[in-house]
């Protein structure tokens, strides 16, 4: 009787152990599990999952339950939160991560122990309706972001041999996107349930990721090769016989690294604009045919396949120059808006949202890669806080002009496609001089 137990327990617990097994053996290929790259990948996936159910708890109490004036100021004022933790972000919390090289574990686990906390805090404002909502919203927002930072800087410390820095940038990313689609209805049928429950499966997901957190490989916090990275970045800015040193940064690393950033800003304000400008257009004008929610669904799901696809392509690229992904992805886009303004509709708005989501995946894994290749381990905390500051900065001012422009599709695309255009010649001659040199160098060394 009990053998027959043990065996109604097992095949009970197969499709569970069995998932488990199937999604380890996946995040560890490849000399992932032995580098430590898989816990990563696993990590970035609990948060993903995390941050989708705050984001279904939320989504209710920003738009759709409001009329459309009202809607525009709500939203105005969450575009007004999210400047905020990018504001802390860059000047305080880069450099403090980048002078606490050997905390790395400990303060992704205290972003996901913060979010833990939150959540409950979340839980219940979102049925009181209190003042408290906001300020969580925010302690979310920063503890995400700086998790986020530190999850970037600590990659190359995890690099399968083989492995390119797109290519882990893309298998840690990838991991983070289908934990969020496999979480995104999960966290749909909680809010059926009601608005906290979301946000207690959050919090059960960032107490594991905090947990996760510190399971990484004691190599994360090594400072083992930081002060070779110092001392050569010191040493290419000596000046005069007293050898004064300056701490390098951004400035000192090369154009690249700021041609590659503003390409990325100007793809990162397009996303804010779509997002914003097609939620009101679609909201007053749907898609022929279809209702309100059923036309941004479509907008949405054409974004968020790209992406995915981005993200998928970024992990099967072979090591090659990071500034022509960007290049090309750019170039692309501009295309495809100018198109989308000539011809407004269904189909091309739903093309344009795809191809924008692609390039802006490929585009920034591409532009973490040549951070993570051109500056100094020493200061690449702060590096990636200060590209994720304009890069949100780009993006709330996309936004903003989404919802300040007239909801005529035409002009708004139109506007749309101008400003990616302008990014790209701004940027593409920056990004390809860069890449030749990057070649003529790697030339000579082999």
């Amino acid at each position: 009787m009990s053998g027959i137990a043990r065996r109604i327990g097992r095949a009970l617990r197969f499709p569970f152990t069995g998932t488990a097994r199937g999604i380890r053996k996946a995040t560890h290929a490849h000399g992932a599990g032995e580098s430590g790259l898989g816990k990563l990948i696993e990590l970035h996936a609990v948060n993903g999952a995390g941050d989708v159910m705050i984001t279904v708890a939320l989504a209710s109490t920003v738009f759709f339950s409001v009329p459309t004036d009202e809607a525009r100021g709500r939203v105005a004022l969450y575009l007004a939160i999210t400047m905020a933790p990018f504001a802390l972000l860059a000047p305080v919390i880069g450099p403090l991560l980048d002078h606490l090289p050997h905390g790395r574990r400990a303060a992704m686990a205290g972003a996901m122990l913060a979010r833990a906390l939150l959540a409950l805090v979340l839980s219940g404002a979102v049925v009181s309706g209190g003042i408290e909502l906001y300020p969580a919203a925010l302690g979310v927002l920063v503890s995400s972001k700086a998790y986020g930072v530190v999850r970037s800087a600590v990659v190359p410390r995890l690099l399968p041999p083989g492995f390119s820095l797109v290519k882990a940038n893309s298998r840690v990313t990838l991991g983070g996107l289908l934990a969020t689609g496999i979480a995104a209805p999960i966290g749909a049928g909680l809010q059926a349930l009601g608005p906290r429950w979301p946000l207690y499966g959050a919090f059960v997901l960032f107490i594991a990721g905090m947990f996760l957190s510190l399971s990484l490989p004691h190599k994360v916090d090594s400072a083992k090769g930081e002060a070779k990275a110092l001392l050569a970045a010191d040493e290419a800015h000596v000046h005069g016989p007293a050898r004064k040193r300056r701490k390098p940064g951004l400035r000192t690393v090369g154009p690249a690294v700021t041609h590659a950033l503003l390409a990325n800003a100007t793809l990162r304000w397009l996303s804010g604009f779509l997002i914003f400008f097609l939620a009101f257009l679609l909201r007053e004008h749907p898609l022929t045919g279809e209702s309100a929610a059923v036309s941004l669904g479509l907008v949405a799901v054409s974004a968020g396949v790209g992406n995915a696809l981005g993200t998928a392509v970024g992990a099967a690229l072979k090591a090659r120059a990071p500034e022509l992904i960007i290049v090309s992805a750019v170039a692309v886009v501009a295309g495809v808006a100018v198109v989308s303004a000539l011809f407004f509709g269904a189909f091309m708005t739903a093309c344009l949202a795809a191809v924008a989501g692609f390039a802006q995946a490929l585009s920034k894994l591409s532009l973490d890669a040549t951070i993570q290749r051109d500056v100094p381990e020493g200061v690449r905390t702060s590096a990636f806080a200060r590209s994720e500051t304009l890069l949100q900065m780009a993006w709330v001012v996309g936004g903003a002009i989404g919802i300040v422009l007239p909801l005529n599709g035409t002009v708004g695309l139109s506007v749309a496609a101008a400003v990616v255009a302008t990014g790209w010649l701004s940027t593409v001659r920056g990004l390809l001089s860069s890449a030749h040199r990057g070649s003529g160098r790697r030339t000579r060394v082999a």
